[in-house]
């Protein structure tokens, strides 16, 4: 079989609902390794909290994080890195409106970059519960342009964002509400997607766009699981992503959905 690229979203794919890798999920993407193909990681994340993913499955190459907006070698500096950023001025204008715009947690967020502030603790597991002095966001401590902010609303008001942000900023960034149960709109530049991310690993890797494999389950995942020469749902996906894909797992991801379809794709069975 033809070396194979096989991209894996984080959350809802290879982690199950735990946020944890399986043992079986840990060992089918070892041996696909040792068979000869290559395993990445694209997310959504930051790579502040994927990093850990990245080197329990001992994985080399680029990780693609921020969907698509940053790909690098996690702890170095590849030559081939790339990083897309907006300015921080859409940061300060959110600062100044966020009353009237119902946020009540705004993160600015890089390779390197992690500033947040917020009114009132928000229930989101992605950002750390105690914030420390030197990671405050205001208009003196973001000195550099963000990859991604991730904007905690009131629900009712969340449509009024959008709109806010389509108004005004429509021609630089791309905004999307997280699915799932917390009303959190995460921003990006405009027109990069985990897409833009595979197709970085393509090149660098030298695989061709149908000897890749793509694994998602959110509307994030669309761009990858369209461009990708096979895009697989998980059982778990969501209606759209399931209509897109050239197939669906047969098990959700806390059955090893991905680990017993890319076992049986690959030919791995021990």
């Amino acid at each position: 079989m033809e070396r194979k690229l096989i991209a894996i979203d984080l959350d809802g794919t290879t982690l199950n609902s735990q946020a944890k890798i399986s043992p079986k999920t840990h060992a089918v993407l070892t041996r696909a390794r040792e068979a000869g193909h290559i395993v990445s990681i694209v997310t959504g994340r930051p790579n502040r909290i994927s990093a850990n993913f990245y080197d329990d499955l001992k994985l080399t190459g680029p990780m693609i994080n921020f969907n698509g907006s940053l790909g690098h070698v996690p702890h170095q500096q590849s030559p081939d890195e790339y990083q897309y950023t907006f300015s921080r001025d859409i940061a300060f204008d959110l600062l100044q409106h966020r009353e009237e715009l119902g946020i009540h947690m705004i993160a600015a967020e890089g390779k390197d970059l992690f500033l947040a502030v917020r009114d009132q603790p928000v229930e989101v597991g992605f950002f750390p519960t105690q914030l420390q002095s030197n990671q405050i966001l205001n208009q003196k401590s973001l000195n550099n342009n963000p990859t991604s902010l991730t904007i905690a609303v009131d629900r009712p008001q969340q449509q009024g964002l959008l709109d806010y942000l389509r108004t005004n900023f429509d021609d630089e960034i791309d905004a999307a509400p997280w699915g799932g149960p917390n009303s959190v709109v995460e921003l990006g530049v405009k027109g990069i997607q985990k897409a833009t991310g595979v197709e970085f690993l393509a090149h660098h890797y030298h695989v061709d766009r149908q000897n890749i494999i793509a694994f998602g389950d959110e509307h994030n995942d669309s761009a990858m699981i369209d461009y990708a020469g096979w895009g697989v749902a998980m059982q778990n996906a969501t209606a759209p992503i399931k209509s897109l894909a050239n197939d669906i797992t047969q098990l959700n991801n806390d059955q090893d959905g991905l680990a017993t379809y890319l076992e049986d794709y690959l030919k791995l069975a021990e």
